[in-house]
């Protein structure tokens, strides 16, 4: 009876083994990837299979608009698959489960190791996002190029106008950190778009494009600061004042995040800029913006008191080595240190969210001493502020958790105020998050998830203030 009972579970195991070696896996996969800052990215993997039976696969990221990331391999043993990512320095490990046609597994990346259950589907399914304007649009559209002549350097973006009318005031879209593209694209979203749409059918000329080195304008985004993106918002100022179209008097910037802080230094360096939009733009130092940030993402996250202060007193310490150091070299070093020795201190779980604490710390190392990164620590936007003269209009969302709202816009407004601006407007939209989404919670991961691209409250705001200051 036992021999009996071994033999069954045996040819039980080789029939499951055979199974996963037989079922066809062609399609499309998907899941949902949970970053650890709670943000949940959509991954597709298409697999296909050839005449000998092998596979090859792209992978798609289309919260990230990444589509037809090309594999090196998958390689399928048994009911084991990995799937090679190189060009992303990323893999997928995992084990099929053909009964429910779902592989479970690990996506490995800079370090990180997240779980990642893929399903088989017939199809993605779409992102809703229903403020997105459709072609045919009511106004024209013009593909343009410009050029920043100090860098040397090619800017593509996209310019709308009324098509009814001339000598239209203007305003040049200014996106937040990191490579952004001219519709500023996040999780879906695509909010400079937006943007450009409604104000160009209430009268408005709106330029927007593409930050140096990404999709198609020229340089290299990672060697740059806030201040050579400054130097690239008047660069396109000076683009419009070529266009007959425009009123060169009515030239104007809209910066978002990031671009909150470069609005103001361009404004204060040229007279052609005629009013500014901050749309959560920071008024405190980048250290106290990061800081507060961080505390605030982590809380929302539902990591406990204890957790939070740990974590800010590494950070803490990591600002002040950047703050003191001028030398790359010697902060690298001091960073390794600091990291290696906090190391030992961290639970099994911790380690188990770096990955490969060489590749994490790496990675780490080479953010945190990179130009924009370095920079922004440093910079304090009050002393720009102070010597604005234009109109100002500083918005910010009340569940703003990446720049906090009480904080930056009391800094904005007593930074203008001591300036002696006697023409800004300062408000908090109730209710909506960094990108002017209305929201629950104002955390990262509601961004992707929710419909709405940017408040109509955030878009009448901003008319009605233009409207003032302009016509």
């Amino acid at each position: 009876m036992k021999t009996k009972l071994i033999r069954i579970c045996i040819i039980s195991l080789l029939q499951f083994s055979i199974q996963a070696q037989q079922a066809d896996l062609s399609g499309i996969w998907t899941g949902k990837l949970s970053l650890p800052n709670t943000v949940k990215l959509t991954i597709v993997f298409h697999f296909q299979k050839d005449t000998d039976g092998k596979y090859t696969a792209t992978m798609d990221s289309p919260d990230q608009v990444a589509k037809g990331i090309p594999t090196e391999s998958v390689t399928i043993n048994d009911d084991s698959i990995i799937v090679r990512v190189p060009s992303i320095m990323g893999s997928y490990e995992g084990k099929i489960i053909t009964d429910s046609m779902k592989i479970d597994g690990k996506w490995k990346q800079g370090g990180m190791s997240l779980d990642l259950a893929v399903y088989k589907v017939d199809k993605v399914e779409e992102v809703k996002r229903p403020q997105e304007p459709k072609e045919p649009f009511p106004y024209k559209v013009e593909d343009v190029t410009f050029e920043n002549k100090t860098h040397k350097l090619t800017l593509a973006g996209t310019l709308t106008m009324p098509k009814e009318g001339s000598n239209f005031p203007a305003v040049i879209m200014i996106s937040g950190s990191g490579g952004q593209n001219r519709d500023e694209e996040l999780l879906g979203h695509k909010p400079f778009l937006v943007i450009a749409d409604y104000l160009t059918k209430n009268g408005y000329a709106v330029l927007r494009y593409d930050d140096r080195g990404i999709a198609k304008s020229t340089g290299d985004h990672s060697l740059a600061t806030t201040e050579d993106f400054a130097a690239d918002a008047l660069f396109a100022v000076d683009y419009l004042k070529t266009r007959s179209e425009i009123n060169h008097s009515k030239i104007g910037l809209i910066g978002h995040s990031e671009g909150g802080l470069i609005a103001p230094m361009a404004a204060v360096q040229s007279d052609d800029v005629s009013f500014i939009v901050l749309m959560a733009g920071p008024g405190i130092p980048g250290d106290s913006i990061l800081y507060l940030q961080g505390v605030l993402i982590q809380r929302a996250e539902g990591k406990s008191e204890d957790e939070i202060a740990k974590s800010m007193s590494i950070q803490r310490e990591v600002f002040q080595m950047i703050k003191q150091s001028d030398d790359d070299a010697a902060l690298k070093s001091k960073l390794e240190e600091k990291f290696w020795n906090e190391y030992p201190l961290m639970n099994d779980d911790e380690k188990k969210q770096l990955g490969d604490p060489k590749v994490y710390v790496e990675m780490q190392i080479k953010t945190i001493t990179s130009p924009w990164f370095k920079y922004f620590v440093k910079y304090d936007p009050l002393l720009t502020l102070e010597k604005v003269k234009c109109p100002v209009l500083a918005i910010n969302g009340e569940k703003d958790l990446q720049v906090p709202p009480f904080e930056n816009l009391y800094a904005i407004e007593t930074a203008l105020e001591k300036g002696g601006n006697k023409n800004y407007e300062i408000k908090m939209l109730t209710g909506l998050n960094h990108l002017f989404q209305t929201s629950k919670t104002g955390a990262i991961s509601e961004y992707g998830q929710l419909e709405e691209t940017i408040s109509p409250l955030a878009l009448e705001a901003m008319l009605s203030w233009l409207n003032k200051v302009v016509k």
